[in-house]
């Protein structure tokens, strides 16, 4: 009785969390309603039914976060590095972060308007499967500076500077993908569990500051899409070439 009860543990504060988070957008589409928009009464009704049907959603989710995501990524991120194996996180974040981006709602939304808009050009599975091995990689190597220790920030600029070049060389249409994937692969699935992944594991690491070594993973994460799409579209490019 008291676990079915654990599940609505501090459900109070993320409901008002939700709120905070709707309610000023909800007052200013009534201000535009009445000020300039003045859309029919069945638009109205059905604006505030999907904003009541986001709230819902909103707190189930954020609930489910607080209650098992973070803890779970937290526990195992631990138990890697407190058994001794702690290189072991290096290929269970590349799996983890393969599904993560595999589940990601947003992923699969910018998949699908990939292949609709080039007119099935661009299979939406293909950028799929290359965001989520992106991904894994980044999460490999995040996972890898934690281990050994080795410094964030030449990784980063190392990497940014390669997208920079990976530009003139990519073919254009997926220049405009490739930044965009990097924001979409930062969704909720990456940064609700993967994060606490990395903390977990800095902080059952001895030597290791949570603070210091257990973020910038999310940053690593944001880069791998845009250098992986930016890749696929030298090859597409080259096709081009080959077939023109």
């Amino acid at each position: 009785m008291i676990a079915e009860f654990a599940i609505f543990s501090g459900i109070g504060s993320v409901i008002q969390d939700a709120f905070i988070a709707l309610i000023p957008l909800s007052i200013f589409f009534i201000l535009f309603q009445i000020l300039y928009l003045k859309l029919p009464t069945g638009h109205v009704i059905n604006l505030f039914k999907g904003i009541l049907f986001t709230l819902i959603g909103m707190v189930l989710f954020l609930q489910g976060v607080h209650i098992a995501f973070i803890p779970a990524g937290n526990s195992i991120g631990t138990f890697f590095s407190t058994i001794g194996k702690a290189w072991m996180l290096i290929p269970f974040g590349f799996f983890l972060g393969m599904l993560a981006t595999y589940a990601e709602p947003a992923v699969r939304i910018l998949c699908y308007e990939i292949e609709k808009s080039s007119s099935g050009f661009i299979k939406g599975k293909l950028i799929l499967y290359t965001l989520s091995l992106g991904v894994g990689i980044a999460v490999a190597i995040g996972m890898a500076r934690i281990v050994y220790g080795f410094s964030f920030l030449p990784i980063i600029i190392t990497g940014y500077a390669i997208a920079i070049l990976l530009l003139w060389l990519s073919d254009r249409d997926f220049v405009g993908i490739a930044f965009d994937s990097g924001g979409v692969a930062t969704g909720p699935m990456a940064v609700t569990f993967l994060m606490a992944l990395a903390v977990g594991a800095a902080a059952g690491i001895e030597g290791r500051d949570p603070v210091i070594d257990g973020f910038g993973l999310i940053a690593l994460i944001a880069l791998a899409p845009i250098l992986s799409i930016l890749i696929l579209g030298i090859i597409f490019r080259i096709k081009k070439v080959k077939t023109s």
